[in-house]
Formats: C-alpha cells, sequence, structure tokens
C-alpha cells in the first residue's frame, strides 16, 4: 500500500522519505568512521555501538528504498520472490538490532559491575564470539519465519495492508488453518522479545542498585552517563516495537498501522545516531576530530603541563 493516492502529495511523500533514509545512513555511517578512526573508542561498548550502526543501516535499506521507488514509478506491486527476500533480510536486521541491545546491556553490566575483570571478560575473543552469536540467533529467526511464510498453501488476498512484506501481515493473508503458524510466532516472540527484555531489564537493575551504591555524586553521574544513551535507545526500540506489534493485534486501519511500521524501521534508526552523539562526551570529541581532519581544520585543545594552547592536526 502506498501512503497517500493524491499525486500533489507523492513529491513531499518522496522527499521526506528520502531525506529521512539519507539521514539516517549518513548518521550510523559517521559513527562507524568516528569509532574506527579513533584509538580511543577502540572498546567492547563502542565495537558493539558499531555493530548496532550496521545493522540500523541494513535494516533501513530493506524498506524505504523500495518505497521511494514505488512513488517515483506509482507503483507498488512487488514480486512474490522479492517480497520473500525482503521480509528475510528486514528480519535479519530487526533481530541484530534485539540481540544487540542485549548484547550490550551485558556489557555496561559487566563494565559497572565488574569493573576490575572488566577487560578479561569482554576480551576480544569474547566480543567476536558474541556478534558472531548475534548474526546466527538472528539468521535463525529469519529462517524460521520465512519457512513459516513458505507454508502458506493460498492466500485470502494478494494486498498487504503495508507499505512493506511485513511477516505479520503476510501471515493474516493466509486462508487456511494457521494453528502451527501463530505456535512458532508466538515461540519466536517470547525468544526474540520477551527474553532480551528480560535480560535488558535484569542488567539494568544490578546497575542500579550498583550505581546507588557508589559514594560519590560524581561517579555515580559518570555512571548514569555511559549507560543512559544506551537505555534511551532500548527505550525507544521496544516501546516502538510493542506499538507495531499492538497495531498488527488490533483491529487498526491498515494506514495507522503505516505509519506504525514507518516509526519503527526509520524514524527509530535515524534518531539512534543523535542519541549517541549528544549523550556522550567521548562521541562528540570523536566527531569533532573526525569532521575537523575532514575539513583539514586543526582541533584546538589544552595541554595539562603548561598553560599553552595547541592544536592536534
Amino acid at each position: 500500500m502506498s501512503f497517500s493516492e493524491d499525486p500533489e502529495l507523492q513529491p513531499l511523500l518522496m522527499g521526506l522519505f528520502l531525506s529521512m533514509y539519507l539521514l539516517t545512513v549518513l548518521g550510523n555511517l559517521l559513527i562507524i568512521l568516528a569509532v574506527t578512526s579513533d584509538s580511543h573508542l577502540h572498546t567492547p561498548m563502542y565495537f558493539f555501538l558499531c555493530s548496532l550502526s550496521m545493522a540500523d543501516v541494513g535494516f533501513t535499506s530493506t524498506t524505504v528504498p523500495k518505497m521511494i521507488v514505488d512513488i517515483l514509478t506509482h507503483s507498488t506491486v512487488i514480486s512474490y520472490d522479492g517480497c520473500l527476500t525482503q521480509m528475510f533480510v528486514f528480519i535479519l536486521f530487526g533481530s541484530m538490532d534485539d540481540v544487540l541491545l542485549l548484547v550490550m546491556a551485558y556489557d555496561r553490566f559487566v563494565a559497572i559491575c565488574h569493573p576490575l575483570h572488566y577487560h578479561i571478560i569482554m576480551n576480544p575473543h569474547r566480543c567476536g564470539f558474541l556478534l558472531l552469536l548475534s548474526f546466527m540467533a538472528s539468521l535463525l529467526d529469519s529462517l524460521m519465519q520465512s519457512l513459516v511464510v513458505l507454508r502458506v498453501s493460498c492466500f485470502s488476498r494478494v494486498e498487504i495492508p503495508n507499505f512493506f512484506c511485513d511477516p505479520s501481515q503476510l501471515l493474516n493473508l493466509n486462508c487456511s488453518d494457521n494453528l502451527s503458524s501463530d505456535i512458532v510466532i508466538y515461540l519466536i516472540g517470547i525468544m526474540y522479545g520477551f527474553l532480551p527484555m528480560s535480560g535488558i531489564f535484569f542488567s539494568y537493575s544490578k546497575i542500579v542498585s550498583s550505581i546507588l551504591r557508589v559514594p560519590s555524586p560524581g561517579g555515580r553521574y559518570k555512571a548514569f552517563s555511559t549507560c543512559g544513551s544506551h537505555l534511551t535507545v532500548v527505550c525507544l526500540f521496544y516501546a516502538t516495537g510493542i506499538g507495531v506489534f499492538l497495531s498488527s493485534t488490533f483491529s487498526l486501519s491498515a494506514l495507522k498501522r503505516a505509519v506504525a511500521s514507518l516509526v519503527y524501521t526509520v524514524v527509530t534508526p535515524m534518531l539512534n545516531p543523535f542519541i549517541y552523539s549528544l549523550r556522550n562526551q567521548d562521541m562528540k570529541r570523536a566527531m569533532r576530530r573526525l569532521l575537523s581532519s575532514a575539513v583539514g581544520v586543526p582541533v584546538p585543545c589544552l595541554c595539562i603541563g603548561g598553560g599553552k594552547r595547541k592544536s592536534i592536526s
């Protein structure tokens, strides 16, 4: 479906979606470049942040470019193979976001609750294993949901009430008995919805209790500031995800469901770079160094030993 059939609104919609997509891609790529170019950010936390940014770029790229092409060509048709491919990649990167947020919560839990053993526990081999495990878990989720859709023998209609091949909407088009499909979907929801949320909330309950035992207010503020960006992204991701789930569960209109999906698939990945760069002092410094090196302007800094200002080019 399209958001509007009014021909006068088509250029406005195309410009809006194109600008949001470019902002999402550029923002996440800027985070990746800032982290990889700054040796001070070569830590497990920023390693997983880079992985989350790459997953966000892939997550958005599965839906928005096709939507822009549909607006340009005035056609909302997608082939059967193209629909299955879009659904497979969409679930893959969406699950990557989900699992990586859990891994990042675990990383913050180890850093704050077990700081003396942090570098031993979160060593490079452990970080690589966690990233590989996140990818394999996401791939398993995508394969399971794709196999469920492939079992659909017939469709009651061929119109998908969303702007992309939403897996939940594809299953609703099944005109045969879908009890087994519902069971698989509920199991997937528990594995990739309830369990990651429970793990994140458990980690942050331990983090908060550990922070409250810090005697100095400055130490508590520093600990909270390192977790504030991640916690904001977690709340935004799951709040919009639950909204999309409720929109597909209750009998909402197709337009409201599409708007809820737009927030989940486009707005959230677009806001993540701003949240991490605005609430994180290390990211701000890395961004300034990256931009200054790109334009060739030296970055001023204060020397600790003397009182003179020097610059790093």
